[in-house]
């Protein structure tokens, strides 16, 4: 029995530190290209932001392609069906959030995004019949109102900005979902899953981006003037966002995209934090202050929450239970003592 537990505790150790270092894999590359990005489109002006997205999945898959002719990424297979749907809900993601900036005041973009989490727990009750504990509900409330506190300052809005946000939102939602039941349903790793969509979305956004940047920026990006330092940091953009990518699909797959989104309210801080640092501290007030110790006293409440039993179950469907299912959850349950 000792050996038994040791054996339990040591996988819960290592289950543990691989999900610290996929959450932190993704916090420092996420952080990375916000802080590289920002430099490039408000010092150097490449302000072609679906351009630049589909830049970053064509690097990612030559990556992809690299690995997999050497042999590290296995053969897997992801129906077409399934593999356009999700690009649909990721482009849409894309699209819908660089509208929903450009159409709505900052206030009203950053509530939008807040609404992702609540938004990603009503799709998690529907598809997957999931319930969640009185806790784990305060904890969500607790890191929303934190954030908003930080973020949300002038709060303005028209009918277009509105359905801008909501198609954002409930396409982000789609996609993050999409990537935890793909995994699951097709067994697939975050390396496969990526191999199979980062082409097909390097190719729509590489063809629709241009015209949609010129749309949003009156610029065209065949125009713009690259000098050594601006390449530079597209280079190193591209490069930064196929960690990016992976790191989603990798904690997506490991945490649910709920947990995703209520943990990424800390690459937010940070990104308040580092710009302070970086830029300038003339942001930096009370209020601001107070909604990060909110939003990570949210986070900390979160995390105790969603590690106890019963902090998200999936409802079972009602159905028969046989006499030989009973008796083998019987033995099961006295071999777990």
């Amino acid at each position: 029995m000792f050996k038994k537990m040791s054996a339990t505790s040591s996988k819960t150790d290592q289950k543990a530190a691989l999900d610290i270092a996929s959450w932190l894999f993704n916090v420092v590359t996420s952080v990375g290209i916000i802080l590289v990005n920002k430099a490039l489109m408000a010092t150097y002006g490449f302000s072609f932001a679906t351009t630049l997205t589909g830049l970053h999945f064509g690097t990612t898959t030559l990556l992809t392609t690299f690995l997999t002719w050497l042999g590290y990424i296995q053969p897997s297979q992801l129906p077409w069906p399934d593999l356009l749907k999700f690009v649909l809900f990721a482009n849409f993601s894309i699209v819908g959030m660089n509208v929903s900036l450009m159409w709505n005041s900052v206030g009203f973009y950053q509530i939008a995004k807040l609404s992702m989490i609540p938004v990603s727990c009503l799709l998690e009750v529907m598809l997957d019949n999931v319930r969640y504990s009185r806790d784990t509900k305060l904890s969500i409330l607790l890191v929303l109102a934190g954030v908003a506190v930080c973020t949300v300052t002038d709060v303005s809005v028209n009918l277009n900005g509105f359905l801008a946000a909501a198609i954002a939102v409930w396409s982000t939602a789609l996609q993050q979902y999409y990537v935890h039941y793909l995994q699951r349903k097709y067994s697939l790793g975050s390396f496969n899953l990526l191999a199979h969509t980062a082409p097909v979305q390097a190719a729509s956004l590489l063809l629709v981006g241009p015209f949609l940047d010129y749309w949003l920026t009156n610029q065209r990006v065949d125009a713009y003037n690259f000098s050594f330092v601006s390449l530079f940091f597209l280079i190193l953009s591209c490069s930064i966002a196929v960690g990016t990518n992976l790191s989603q699909f990798i904690c997506i797959g490991r945490f649910t995209a709920v947990s995703f989104q209520v943990l990424g309210h800390m690459k937010t801080i940070l990104v308040l934090v580092l710009g302070f640092t970086f830029f300038g501290k003339e942001g930096l007030n009370l209020q601001v202050v107070l909604g990060m110790l909110i939003a990570i006293l949210g986070m900390i409440w979160y995390g105790n929450a969603s590690s106890k039993p019963g902090s998200k179950e999936r409802r079972s469907l009602s159905i028969p239970i046989t006499k030989s299912q009973k008796l083998s959850e019987t033995n099961e349950s006295d071999e777990a003592v």
